[in-house]
């Protein structure tokens, strides 16, 4: 039975052989290996982003790139390296590849090794690990066209005096525990609320619904710093779309007329249902347009940035 999720991705042979970046060097994938005393292996101490290679573009690059970097300094993890030369190695990874498009590029950068299990990162030694794994995925047809399930998990998004949830680290724990709740309620994915209550987010993807033709998403404030969606509130903006970064409750949900979520590999995913409740008739017309005008600008900055 096809299980839809927001990562779902077509079965690529080229995968089986690919090359990945530990620390700049190249390893087939199946001896690609970090050693059990990294920081990430042992306490999730570390920070990812993820991007999309389209037609030799990294698909807003600096906006990931920022974000990794703000993430990393509110860590106290200093990147011993630029965001140029971290592309560099990016670059490389793909010309040794031979990747071009439809690819989705992995970067982690944890605090590097430990000389013992610790929590502390003065017991770090070395420089931080990096890895990059570019891999073909291109998202699944079958997802897209028959929507995703939601159920509203009992995890709550987290405050950011104690976990923001903007940060792009490898705790996730939270977010694969409220998943596991929602697979388990015969749903595909978890939708979360925040600590007031109100819909914050998903546990992989952000949350938009529409009503009467205005976009809805949260205040941000409990939702992750998403690319995506940031995109999404551009294009609704240049196209005079009505739309509101507000508080709304699973009331408002409920009685939607069109719900979806974003994320950088599936860009804009509909949702056909919400804790066993229908959304709206199965009218997509906003969800539709937004992808389209999405699309547009990813074809803008690969323009700008195209190497040809």
């Amino acid at each position: 039975m096809h299980v839809a999720s927001t990562h779902d991705a077509k079965p690529d042979e080229r995968n089986a052989d690919i090359l990945v970046n530990i620390n700049n060097e190249l390893f087939h994938r199946d001896d690609a290996k970090i050693s059990v005393f990294d920081s990430g292996y042992l306490v999730g101490d570390g920070v990812w982003e993820a991007i999309r290679l389209h037609e030799k573009v990294l698909v807003f690059a600096s906006a990931h790139l920022e974000r990794m970097w703000q993430a990393a300094h509110t860590i106290g993890l200093r990147l011993p390296f630029t965001q140029t030369q971290l592309v560099e190695r990016v670059t490389r990874t793909l010309t040794a590849n031979n990747m071009t498009d439809g690819v989705h590029v992995r970067i982690m950068v944890t605090r590097g090794n430990k000389k013992t299990p610790s929590q502390d990162p003065r017991l770090t030694i070395g420089a931080p690990n990096v890895v990059i794994i570019p891999e073909y995925k291109t998202a699944s047809e079958e997802t897209k066209a028959k929507g995703i399930k939601l159920f509203t998990s009992s995890v709550r998004r987290g405050s950011p005096d104690y976990l923001d949830p903007k940060l792009n680290c490898h705790s996730k724990l939270h977010e694969v525990i409220a998943l596991i709740q929602a697979q388990q309620a015969g749903a595909d994915e978890a939708l979360m609320l925040d600590v007031n209550g109100f819909v914050s987010t998903c546990n992989a993807t952000n949350f938009f619904i529409v009503k009467n033709e205005i976009v809805r998403t949260s205040t941000g404030q409990y939702c992750m710093n998403g690319i995506t969606r940031a995109k999404v509130l551009e294009a609704c903006k240049r196209s005079q779309i009505p739309v509101k970064e507000c508080n709304f409750s699973l009331f408002d949900v409920y009685g939607a007329d069109e719900a979806f979520v974003t994320g950088t590999f599936g860009g804009l995913t509909p949702v056909t249902d919400v804790d066993g409740r229908k959304i709206g008739n199965g009218s997509r017309a906003m969800t539709t347009t937004l992808q389209t005008l999405y699309h547009d600008l990813i074809t803008e900055d690969v323009a700008k940035h195209s190497p040809n």
